[in-house]
């Protein structure tokens, strides 16, 4: 197998899917595809972290409910690794919408509010970096090997 460049995304499922027992089924997806868990952690998001997680909606008229979903249970967070993974996840999580969301796409398989469409996944790299910063320390990031690598890419 080649030298493979190898891409991270912070996924977090969201205290509606928490609440609803559908971590263990949204988890199964990304493992079954083949995305490699890095890191993983369940916690209540504290409001400052919110903030700084929703910075980008700011003065938006929907950004106080963002931080108040949010901030309203617990929630699963992940670190996925694999090649092109945020293309990747953001394609099986689906439209923003659920009801405009792909049949097989997480949203729209579990989903039926745009306000509890149960998942957030980086848009891009430049956010995957910052989110994942923001929720995870550098030692909670475990590298390992994926024994199932040869067996997904050339």
């Amino acid at each position: 197998m080649r030298n493979i460049n190898m891409d991270e995304t912070l996924v977090i499922i969201k205290p509606d899917a928490v609440q609803r027992c559908l971590i263990g089924k949204i988890i199964n997806r990304f493992e079954e595809k083949g995305l490699k868990i890095i890191a993983m952690k369940m916690i209540f998001v504290e409001k400052h972290k919110a903030d700084k997680h929703y910075e980008a909606h700011k003065g938006k008229d929907f950004f106080d409910g963002l931080i108040d979903f949010i901030t309203s249970g617990p929630v699963c967070l992940l670190v996925l690794k694999a090649q092109d993974v945020i293309n990747i996840v953001r394609n099986m999580i689906g439209d923003t919408d659920p009801k405009q969301a792909q049949p097989g796409t997480i949203r729209h398989d579990f989903g039926m509010h745009i306000g509890r469409n149960l998942i957030h996944a980086s848009d891009c790299d430049e956010s995957a970096k910052r989110e994942i910063n923001i929720f995870f320390k550098k030692e909670e990031i475990i590298e390992w090997k994926h024994s199932q690598y040869s067996w997904i890419y050339e």
